[in-house]
């Protein structure tokens, strides 16, 4: 057995309020400040967790929906991009209808309690054409991305159009807009002139000005109507962030396709899943050098890889289990606002004076970016894991916040490489914080972590998980693990478990954990408040404390009396259980759903939206009444444990599809009205090898998709019309060895010769996603 120890004193952090620019009231007396640590809301800290989502790259008529799936995993602030090229493509005129609605984006995220962040460039990169600056631009005898005047009366220009559709929503109107970014990379990074490729090659400036083009841009901004309580620019990279004027904001990807680009032939292991100290003076750390001593404003993140698109020339499936990794990497490291780029994915919106729109190393209309939200409103295994996260977050920030990060060592020199050495840190207030563990890193095949143990040398105390023999973790997870955690007036002096969140019922207080995969569920409680203890699927050992062993197998129980006469519960949930857990608010009522649907909650209504499902599970608490309906049917409950079990049995709808294969990587699909028929959305998915994958309607290209051995998803229902009187061609692109152009004859001719291609689609089918909602 391995033994860990870390030192975990003088743990009380210096916090005291920035004096800065940040920060701002409402109309209703609502506020947000900062401290040196973390943000505030109404003068209480506030653990901020943002995830990216670009309403121009998404069907207007399904914002909605979406803005709920990302409230429903815990997200509390949208960021969005405002490109230029998708609003002024022409210049003078500009559009703001249907996807590119700013206005009604930012409003529903209002309806749903959501804060957002205005991106306004002008530049965004973001993947965009131009990194989203106009083409008419490139004709223009100034220097971009500069204080040269002329260049910023067209960014004033684009600026007062944007103060225009969000008058009445910034926050110190009662509004829900918290924040702009100023920029981005500012002399960091430029992006291709499109207009240039494949000939030229020339490149957007990365910048020339400094701070002094961030605080020109702010100036405008604020003059255009953009005046909000926080705003940012990006840190990373040595980028422009004058922070008297803008909150600088950092982040992480260990997936780096743009370093294919130059002579690299071999992704490295990037040293992102290494525990540090971002807020220390004296620590320097990978990836983060700020203008600023790091100590005297907050570490928080907008661009912690959240997923990461596919380029032509690095294909590669995301590995979900990396996102929530990179979460925890960054929060142990004393980052209090969480930022994902992006948590949504999208479609890239066509041009109307250049057919496409997006950067040439990446799928012409796809974005999905392997996001946790995928391009059609899939949910992934990332937005599962990231949930329970999000949820511990919200449950503990007021005094999380304060924890101080403390490492085991220098982890600096630490190689990335490096499976054997266990990776570990503490977040602690006086005696009292959280152990977390990370078993993942990219690029490399991790292992199995298995029998060790961590002490956790405290002023007065040592705690030792386990008290007695080891602990593992599986494999490429990653955990959070508390100590000295007070639950209602009972120390729980550790748990090898993860705490979720918790609820109040008929007033007592109900615990929710999960055991992390590959780990024994155990719990420590001292002293002698306890009156009784009763366990389900559990064994209790009583003596000067009480241990608790649970079940990883089943959920577990634990009902516990304490001698005040206050009674507590805990549930325990086993990893699979953990992955469908929901939590919301309803009609007032705070509820907790396991279910293998996903759950969208509004004032109005709870719906299921299912993938090919037959059989739907619910588990509640606090139970509703004995029958509810679901899709219009009385379904009937039993109880297991605390919760009112609730299964409901579908008869598989069709979802026929005529594949005509023309040859190996051709096809033409027909479709028949019925396969709509109470239809949220029909994915279409498509098994191949090749090169790019291209989907077509009567010729016009709707979708592609460059192949990374991934099942090719495309959702169907925006094209439902046009896609039955005229059906679909799919075309695979072949990957080519040997192949090379021709050009000896005397004409002016040139012909392609290619000695051997792969191309084949393997299989096509479609899969309905349905919606139904429940009734009380």
């Amino acid at each position: 057995m391995r033994a860990y120890s870390i030192d975990v004193k003088n743990t009380q952090k210096e916090i005291y309020p920035l004096e800065t620019k940040l920060g701002g009231s409402n109309i209703d007396g609502e506020s947000y400040s900062f401290t040196n640590y973390y943000m505030e809301k109404n003068s209480k800290p506030f653990f901020g967790i943002s995830g990216e989502f670009h309403f121009s790259r998404y069907n207007c008529n399904k914002w909605e929906d979406e803005i709920i799936k990302m409230k429903m995993g815990g997200i509390n602030i949208i960021p969005t991009y405002i490109f230029w090229n998708h609003h002024e493509e022409e210049q003078g005129i500009f559009d703001w209808e249907a996807n590119k609605n700013l206005r009604e984006f930012v409003g529903l995220c209002g309806k749903h309690g959501m804060s957002v962040i205005l991106r306004i460039g002008p530049f965004a990169h973001g993947e965009a054409r131009n990194g989203g600056i106009p083409e008419w631009l490139f004709g223009r005898p100034f220097d971009l991305r500069s204080n040269d005047k002329e260049y910023l009366t067209y960014v004033q220009s684009f600026y007062q159009e944007i103060g225009k559709q969000v008058q009445g929503l910034l926050f110190k109107d009662g509004g829900p807009i918290i924040g702009t970014q100023i920029e981005n990379e500012y002399e960091h990074a430029g992006a291709p002139w499109e207009i240039t490729n494949g000939t030229g090659n020339e490149w957007l400036p990365a910048g020339r000005d400094g701070d002094s083009h961030i605080r020109k841009l702010k100036e405008l901004a604020i003059q255009a109507g953009i005046e909000t309580p926080i705003y940012t620019s990006t840190g990373w990279g040595g980028a422009s962030a004058p922070f008297d004027e803008v909150l600088p904001l950092w982040g992480g990807y260990a997936f780096w396709p743009w370093i294919f680009y130059g002579d690299v032939k071999e992704h490295p292991a990037t040293p992102e899943f290494i525990f540090r100290d971002y807020h220390n003076d004296e620590q320097k750390n990978y990836g983060f050098d700020p203008a600023y001593n790091p100590e005297s404003l907050p570490f928080a993140c907008c661009e912690m890889g959240g997923g990461m698109t596919v380029f032509y020339k690095y294909r590669f499936k995301l590995p979900y289990e990396s996102v929530d990794a990179m979460a925890e990497m960054k929060v142990a490291g004393g980052c209090n606002f969480v930022g994902y780029y992006v948590f949504h994915g999208g479609s890239n919106p066509k041009g109307k004076k250049t057919p496409f729109l997006n950067e040439n190393a990446t799928p012409k209309i796809s974005y999905d970016y392997q996001a946790p939200i995928g391009e059609f409103g899939q949910i992934r295994e990332s937005y599962k894991r990231l949930k329970r996260q999000h949820y511990f977050y919200e449950t503990v920030e007021e005094g999380f916040c304060k924890t101080k990060t403390v490492l085991p060592f220098d982890t600096k020199d630490i190689d990335p490489y490096d499976i054997e050495t266990l990776r570990y840190a503490v977040r602690a207030h006086r005696d009292s914080g959280f152990v977390f563990i990370n078993n993942y890193q990219d690029h490399v095949e991790t292992k199995d972590q298995n029998d060790f143990s961590i002490t956790v040398n405290l002023e007065n105390e040592e705690i030792r998980f386990p008290q007695s023999g080891s602990i593992s973790l599986a494999k490429d997870e990653c955990c959070i693990l508390p100590f000295n955690l007070d639950l209602q007036g009972l120390n729980l002096k550790y748990a090898t478990t993860q705490l979720l969140t918790s609820i109040e019922h008929e007033d007592e207080t109900y615990f929710f954990f999960f055991t992390p995969k590959g780990m024994n569920g155990e719990y420590y409680f001292e002293g002698d408040a306890i009156q009784e203890v009763r366990v389900d699927n559990g064994n209790i050992i009583s003596n000067e404390n009480t241990v608790v062993h649970v079940s990883n197998q089943e959920s577990s129980l634990v009902d516990i009396t304490l001698k005040s006469g206050k009674r507590l519960h805990i549930c325990t949930l086993t990893h699979e259980q953990s992955l469908n857990f929901w939590k919301f608010t309803y009609r007032g009522k705070e509820q907790v759903f396991i279910t293998n649907a996903t759950l969208l909650v509004d004032e109005e209504k709870i719906r299921l939206e299912c993938e090919s499902f037959k059989n739907v599970e619910i588990k509640s608490f606090p139970g509703y009444d004995m029958t509810i309906k679901i899709a219009g049917e009385d379904v009937s409950s039993h109880t297991h444990g605390v919760f009112k079990e609730y299964k409901k049995t579908f008869s598989e709808s069709r979802t026929d599809i005529e594949v005509r294969m023309v040859n190996n990587n051709k096809a033409v699909i027909h479709f028949q009205p019925e396969a709509f028929d109470d239809v949220k959305e029909l994915l279409l998915q498509t098994e191949y090898v090749g090169d790019i994958g291209y989907a077509f309607i009567d010729g016009e290209l709707i979708h592609d998709n460059f192949c990374n051995n991934d099942t090719w998803e495309i959702g169907l229902q925006q094209h439902k019309q046009e896609l039955i009187e005229k059906g679909m061609y799919i075309y695979i692109s072949p990957l080519k060895e040997g192949s090379f152009v021709k050009s000896d004859s005397p004409m002016a001719a040139r012909a392609e010769v290619i000695n051997k291609q792969i191309a084949e689609i393997k299989s096509i089918k479609a899969t309905a996603i349905k919606e139904f909602e429940i009734e009380m």
